[in-house]
């Protein structure tokens, strides 16, 4: 009786007409999602193609709905899928009635379905790369040592500095923007930094060569950037690992063993690589035991 009621479920208009919609906004969403996922990818190029989603997804709000629908009708059309009318009132299948509100077809399907996931798609994007978010990855860009430093743009690294007003005081923008042009002018002459190809690898090449020690304001604005995804990643670490470190059995526990807890979980891979022997070592040497452990 179950096989039969999934099967009943699989050929049912309402599902493959939220199987046709999830493939649309999987489709429209991933470009994006390859570009944020590529460790070599411009930030520029991935900015544009957030600006292209929005713009995509916004456009098959507006106007898709009808193409939309007709792809839906003739895919059931082709499996011999019974189409609903759209006029009529909405029955939920498998699902008591009285969860839902009496409304048409066309309300249900087109409003409450398709528009609400464009909507919730849209809201995320919004929420993730506003303007201001976009505005300081953007200027992240011009960070880029590559080419020789094709990227520099003095404006954009003065921008970013602003993002941080207590480690870059109004006064010290003067000195900020006379250092930016004699650290390019710098880069561009050293040799050393001509096959540098990331952030990373330039506040490296500047701690080797000491130039870090001359150029204080630029590699503090490096370093920040450079501490920024790690700092994003790790917040949405932590709290993703709560749900698995405070459960029911350890609500009680205090902040001091949570957090003990969490470092542990997180950085598990850098924990099992110590020896049992070494931990017993330092808990036998944090204060005087009645017996060796």
């Amino acid at each position: 009786m179950k096989a039969i009621a999934i099967m009943s479920t699989f050929e049912s208009f309402e599902f493959v007409f939220m199987l046709h919609l999830m493939s649309e906004i999987f489709g429209q969403t991933e470009k994006l999602c390859q570009a944020l996922q590529r460790g070599d990818q411009d930030i520029v190029n991935a900015m544009s193609f957030v600006s292209l989603t929005k713009d995509r997804l916004q456009k098959l709000r507006d106007h898709g709905w009808e193409r939309f629908l007709e792809m839906v009708t003739s895919f059931c059309a082709k499996n011999e899928i019974d189409v609903v009318d759209m006029n009529d009132l909405y029955i939920p299948r498998g699902r008591s009635k009285r969860f839902f509100a009496k409304v048409p077809n066309l309300h249900r399907f087109r409003v409450e379905m398709f528009l609400s996931v464009i909507d919730l798609q849209l809201q995320e994007l919004n929420n993730r790369f506003d303007e201001k978010n976009m505005e300081l990855l953007i200027c992240m860009s011009c960070l880029n040592p590559i080419n020789s430093f094709e990227a520099f743009d003095t404006q954009k690294w003065l921008r970013l500095a602003e993002f941080y007003p207590k480690e870059f005081p109004c006064n010290d923008m003067t000195t900020l923007r006379h250092e930016l042009q004699y650290f390019y002018d710098d880069m561009k002459k050293e040799a050393r930094f001509g096959g540098v190809n990331d952030i990373n690898e330039l506040s490296m090449m500047l701690v080797e060569t000491k130039k870090h020690h001359s150029y204080k304001l630029v590699y503090l604005l490096i370093i920040l950037v450079l501490i920024l995804p790690v700092a994003t990643a790790s917040v949405e670490r932590v709290f993703t690992s709560m749900t698995y470190v405070k459960n029911k059995l350890r609500n009680s526990m205090g902040d001091q063993l949570l957090n003990d807890s969490l470092v542990t979980f997180l950085e598990r891979d850098l924990f099992v690589q110590v020896s049992d022997d070494d931990v017993l070592k330092c808990f036998q040497s944090m204060k005087t035991r009645r017996m060796l452990l």
